[in-house]
């Protein structure tokens, strides 16, 4: 059998799921997964389906055409379609903090990450060994204040050529440029603590371990031209108390990074969020 997941947004109005459902079962396919969501203040409809088709008789091609004059036109929808056969191909950027990256590429090597990971970037040739160790092309670019622009053309350059589809900032500590941005919109997954705004700053676990704090974070969210400020995909903390020290605020703090990323990662390749206003849906 041939699956495929649609993803739609539209303005709210009757008869969207009747529609597609019943052009669906007229193209001969059998939804296995449909959920549904009405943010009522924007006056916006989400949906998001699993079909199944019988390989024999299916066109991908086709189908996108069809439902692109039948349904997409009438409810004036922005929708993506996409086969379930095809694995997305995932770029890592990482500069020294290893932590994420092992996590990612243990995951990934167990078959937990439905992915492909066809390269490494960095700013340093620190973690070259952790790439070689699975087998996965590294390639370190250095980037300085003089050098941005071009190191940029470079790491694009490679992308392309790997047709790359999304990139994972695996605690890479270089700002995105808009241009890549623009590139990869909504493709580009970032993961740090929860302590912003209140602690910025090279050193946020030693701050937050001076003021007391009770709780800590990690956030994973897409990358927007406003730092950490992009729609937020996943978020999870942990307690910390006075008998804990500033490692042990770091340890947590990684674990949490780690775990919050891969759900994040997880989310994404399997279709299952959606941007909308600086903000997301994340279904089930």
């Amino acid at each position: 059998m041939k699956r495929i997941t649609i993803l739609i947004n539209c303005n709210d109005r009757k008869g969207i799921i009747g529609s597609v459902t019943n052009f669906i079962h007229q193209q001969n396919g059998n939804i296995v997964y449909i959920d549904q969501y009405v943010a009522r203040e924007e006056n916006m409809f989400f949906m998001r389906l699993e079909c199944e088709f019988s390989k024999e008789v299916f066109s991908l091609k086709v189908f996108k055409n069809i439902f692109a004059e039948v349904i997409g036109k009438k409810f004036e929808m922005n929708w993506q379609l996409h086969d379930s056969d095809l694995k997305p191909k995932m770029a890592i950027f990482v500069s020294k903090y290893e932590h994420c990256l092992y996590d990612i590429l243990s995951r990934y090597n167990s078959n937990e990450l439905d992915v492909e990971i066809p390269l490494i970037i960095s700013n340093h040739p620190d973690l070259e060994y952790i790439a070689k160790s699975f087998d996965i092309p590294f390639h370190c670019i250095k980037v300085t204040k003089d050098t941005k622009q071009e190191a940029e053309a470079a790491q694009l350059k490679l992308l392309k050529e790997n047709n790359i589809n999304f990139i994972v900032l695996a605690r890479y500590m270089q700002i995105i440029s808009a241009n890549l941005i623009a590139e990869y919109p909504d493709q580009i997954i970032n993961i740090h603590h929860s302590f912003l705004p209140a602690f910025p700053g090279a050193k946020p676990y030693h701050s937050a371990y001076k003021r007391g704090v009770k709780i800590i974070g990690a956030t994973s969210h897409y990358v927007t031209e406003d730092l950490d400020e992009g729609p937020i995909i996943e978020q999870d903390i942990t307690r910390v108390s006075h008998s804990n020290t500033i490692n042990d605020f770091i340890l947590k703090g990684r674990d949490l990074e780690k775990i919050v990323l891969s759900r994040a990662l997880k989310l994404h390749t399997k279709r299952k969020v959606m941007v909308y206003n600086n903000k997301t849906v994340v279904f089930n």
